[in-house]
């Protein structure tokens, strides 16, 4: 199992640990504000450790290295930990590998402390507002230095690691929903291939519920409103705006998606009400036979030795399009701050981007185009989506969207899918609070 997406945790053991996520709300921005601007980067500061010249030449140092992959990807990414430390001679790598949660909640206070990482990973949603806490340092002399530009990697995510015009991430993977099935419930209902739009999405939904299947369980909570930015977009809307100054995900664009995922109930493709996890622990157990997720779930699939396909979701607008987020290289001022241990998380970086390909193995898309070309990805389960990565979107780089989403898109699509609220109703009353939420952060953030 993995943990990927931030603000929830495992996808299976218990639904607690993934609503955990929940709890960093709009009091822990507030809490850890120190300034705009995201600090001084790489090599600003007078550096003892010399030229960075590729590699790492200093006296011995030890590198903390903070990331969040306690699910199924912790033992990929211990494993790459492991390969970096037994080539190095004078870099020890220090993993702290904790919830995201608490990843989060940590982070800014230890880092503005000097007690943080020197290098890290966190997602690409996250950026923003941690650079304008200035918990995390610009990275474009490093990007530079280790030799990585924008035509090294899929155009969708080296772009969105860029705030206030300096860069502060250097993309690692990328993940997205994706569509499962369950391949004996197809063939048992005459389902040759799988749905690709609206259309064959309906029909293969009668089909299995004619052949007594429960087709497609459409959850009120989690990934509840990932479904519906997937269908925003695929409808021609935005969820924000680029500057952070309104939400726009009550449009119209807006109502047709959540209408369109209500209907999916009131066909009676699965239960009434779906809390947090139940569409996907079912699809797991059989239960249903359709499921729309995220890849980090890939890795459980196959443990549970479940018979499944896997593509790209259907389109159900007027393009294809679905939500996506990236796991992004960092590093701070503890390291920024210190030419050897600037040079030593330059290099570390550097080596877990060449070898990147072998992080495919944690159920993840390689952002780096070269590692996509690497057999670890190419014969992995998610190799089916490498050609959908120029229709994955990703919010934009605002800081504290992360807090502003659950207080007003994820209530909005739970009141509609459960019928308390009119598509319209729920999101026209939700974007005026995120709008309002937003105008305050951007005085916070300074905007």
């Amino acid at each position: 199992m993995t943990n990927t997406p931030f603000r929830r945790s495992r996808p299976v053991e218990t639904s607690l640990s993934r609503r955990g996520f929940l709890v960093l709300g709009a009091g822990s921005t507030a809490a850890f504000l120190a300034g705009c601007g995201g600090g001084k980067g790489v090599g600003a500061q007078p550096s003892a450790g010399g030229e960075f010249t590729g590699k790492y030449t200093g006296p011995p140092v030890t590198l903390d290295y903070w990331n969040g992959f306690t699910g199924g990807d912790g033992p990929t990414m211990q494993a790459l930990v492991k390969d970096f430390n037994s080539a190095q001679k004078n870099i020890t790598v220090k993993s702290n590998t904790v919830e995201w949660a608490d990843f989060y909640q940590r982070l800014p206070a230890a880092a503005n402390a000097g007690r943080g990482p020197h290098v890290g990973v966190m997602h690409l949603d996250q950026l923003a507002t941690n650079a304008a806490r200035s918990v995390i340092v610009p990275l474009d002399d490093v990007a530079e230095q280790i030799d990585l530009a924008e035509s090294d990697f899929t155009p969708a995510v080296w772009g969105p690691g860029i705030y206030n015009g300096s860069r502060y991430g250097i993309p690692l993977d990328v993940h997205s929903l994706a569509m499962y099935w369950n391949k004996d419930h197809f063939e048992k209902a005459g389902i040759g291939e799988a749905p690709t739009d609206a259309a064959t999405l309906d029909e293969a939904c009668r089909k299995l519920k004619s052949a007594g299947f429960q087709p497609f369980w459409m959850p009120n909570q989690w990934p509840a409103h990932l479904m519906f930015f997937s269908l925003l977009w695929q409808f021609g809307g935005e969820p924000y705006a680029e500057d952070g100054s309104e939400a726009t995900f009550g449009s119209a664009e807006g109502v047709e998606a959540l209408s369109w995922m209500v209907e999916q109930v009131d066909k009676g493709y699965g239960p009434s009400n779906v809390d947090i996890d139940a569409q996907y622990l079912a699809f797991k157990n059989g239960q249903n036979s359709i499921t729309w997720d995220g890849i980090w779930q890939i890795n459980d699939l196959e443990a549970a030795g479940l018979d499944y396909g896997i593509a790209p979701i259907p389109t159900i607008g007027e393009k294809p399009a679905a939500w996506a987020n990236s796991h992004h290289f960092f590093m701070t001022k503890q390291a920024a701050e210190d030419g050897n241990l600037a040079n030593a998380s330059k290099v570390f970086i550097s080596s877990l981007s060449q070898e990147s390909g072998s992080w495919a193995k944690a159920g993840m898309i390689p952002a780096r185009n070269s590692a996509r070309e690497d057999a670890a990805f190419t014969e992995s389960p998610q190799a089916v989506l490498n050609d959908y990565l120029e229709n994955l979107h990703f919010l934009p780089a605002v800081p504290g969207l992360g807090d502003i989403t659950p207080q007003t898109v994820e209530v909005a699509v739970n009141e509609a899918v459960l019928g308390k609220a009119s598509p319209e109703e729920a999101l026209g009353k939700a974007q005026e609070n995120a709008t309002k939420l937003m105008q305050d952060n951007l005085e916070k953030f300074g905007g």
